[in-house]
């Protein structure tokens, strides 16, 4: 199987779905994904895809090859083959056959596991000798990790390699990557090896997969989940490992899986567990597949998965895809659905009012100082305005909310059992808005510094002394900051007196 269109094309919206400031910068790219031609083919002079492993040691130093066609220091890549099946899979199979790296002594890095850690256009002189003329590469970068301290044996490529290189952060070659390694969490974070399938339907339902009920033998025993499982030796990259769980657990074979995010749970100690997620369409009948693990599948749309014993964060997942794919939602909104409108939307009684709920991150480190971030001029809310790191609750509790948006917003990684509730305000912005109540969390641990991961939304993160914040914050922040300080959990802002 050749890399598809689409599959690029997804990886490339996935990737500009963190990096929107590099939209105009890959307009190359994405031209030449509007037209006919096939990007992955190196004979397409308009400019192909390449790809290229970026892989970090224990030492923090990246790995770099001398490359003998142009003479310069490089990350291992090269142009996509016949037999890739993703654009990460085209990454490793270059780096084992330009070093002979063994595929199971590198992981992909917590966070990048399905999305390329950096997309680069460069220009390609003319090779005469070769019949080719001047084009360009579009270089998909992929970021994993060395996973042992151990000195890992290399044997050159001698027709295209002339020697390796370990390079601190600050000496990698290419600028722009180095920029973003230098801004990267270190690798402190559990390493992915655990792949899952958002399978959807063209009515706009999801499969799931109900566990069996064996507690302590079991993950998640008796709840709605997604097929997929842990990584084995055998496979080479995580869609690989999707790709067999699909097989061996419903002998499911999805022609096109492409990547979609990665999702974030708990073990049994608390600990956070990521797990990269393939999504892909199927319109089949789980009736006749052949289930080897487990009691049941079915199809279920987004509006009754509150109905459902489900993770938070399985739920918030499916909710997301469905809500970044508007077919599928219109879809979902012409169903009946499994359950009837009274069902799903039971009544509130008379009176009620629906109050938003959003949580915030208090993030004080040792010195005092607290974090703000400066909102987008262009912002709907609060334009050129700083604020707590903030974000609305989707279906999914509070917490699982908050450790979404500050990784989303900020790339912090916080642990669920290093949060706590430190104060409550119900505010209105005037007399008929829609109340808030804004739920604000104190981080006592985290990892990683404050990065733009959404600079269309916030262009600045600052910390900040208690005693001397900016006039122009948001009211009822300044309000909860300072009731913070002083122990109080509970304030109300902008009601009538």
């Amino acid at each position: 199987m050749s890399l598809s269109h689409h599959h690029i094309r997804t990886t490339v919206e996935t990737y500009l779905a963190r990096h929107p400031h590099e939209r105009a910068q890959l307009g190359g790219l994405l031209e030449a994904l509007d037209r006919p031609t096939d990007v992955a083919s190196r004979s397409a002079f308009a400019g192909h895809v390449t790809c290229g492993a970026i892989v970090v040691d224990t030492l923090g130093r990246v790995l770099h090859v001398l490359h003998l066609a142009s003479g310069k220091l490089l990350a291992p890549g090269g142009h996509a083959e016949p037999v890739d099946d993703s654009l990460a899979e085209t990454a490793l199979r270059e780096l084992h056959e330009e070093t002979r790296i063994p595929f199971q002594a590198v992981a992909p890095w917590s966070g990048y596991e399905a999305v390329p850690f950096d997309i680069d256009i460069h220009d390609i002189d003319a090779h005469p000798g070769k019949g080719e003329p001047g084009h360009q590469h579009f270089d998909f970068r992929f970021l994993f990790r060395l996973r042992t301290a151990k000195e890992v044996p290399v044997v050159l490529q001698e027709e295209e390699v002339g020697g390796i290189e370990w390079r601190p952060l600050d000496k990698v070659a290419s600028p722009s990557l180095r920029d973003k390694l230098l801004k990267l969490t270190p690798a402190v974070e559990p390493e992915t090896a655990n792949a899952s399938a958002l399978i959807y339907n063209d009515r706009g339902a999801y499969l799931l997969h109900l566990r069996d009920y064996f507690p302590g033998q079991i993950w998640e025993p008796g709840m709605w989940s997604l097929l997929g499982g842990g990584r084995e030796p055998q496979d080479t990259t995580l869609e690989h490992t999707v790709r067999r769980e699909l097989a061996e657990e419903a002998g499911l074979d999805i022609v096109d899986l492409t990547p979609f995010g990665t999702e974030y749970t708990s073990d049994d100690a608390g600990a956070s567990v990521p797990i990269a997620i393939y999504a892909g369409r199927w319109n089949g009948d789980p009736r006749e597949l052949r289930l080897t693990e487990g009691v049941m599948l079915a199809w279920f749309t987004p509006d009754v998965l509150h109905r459902l014993r489900i993770a938070d964060t399985t739920s918030d997942l499916v909710r997301r895809h469905a809500a970044s794919h508007p077919a599928l939602a219109s879809s979902t909104a012409s169903l009946s659905g499994l359950f009837s409108p009274e069902e799903r939307r039971p009544a509130s009684p008379h009176g009620t009012v629906l109050n938003v709920i959003g949580v915030h991150l208090y993030l004080e480190r040792r010195d005092g100082t607290v974090l703000l971030g400066l909102r987008h001029p262009d912002s709907k809310f609060a334009p050129s305005t700083w604020h707590a790191l903030a974000g609305h609750c989707e279906q999914e509790n509070a917490i699982t909310c908050l450790i979404r948006e500050a990784r989303e917003e900020a790339g912090l990684h916080i642990e669920r059992r290093d949060v706590e509730l430190v104060h409550v305000v119900h505010h209105i912005d005037q007399a008929g808005d829609r109340p808030r109540v804004g739920l604000f969390f104190r981080a006592h641990t985290w990892v990683g510094e404050p990065e733009l991961r959404e600079p269309d939304k916030c262009t600045q993160w600052t910390f900040w002394d208690p005693e001397a914040l900016p006039d122009n914050l948001v009211p009822y922040a300044r309000v909860a900051i300072a009731k913070i300080q002083d122990g109080e959990l509970y304030s109300e802002t902008g009601w009538p007196a």
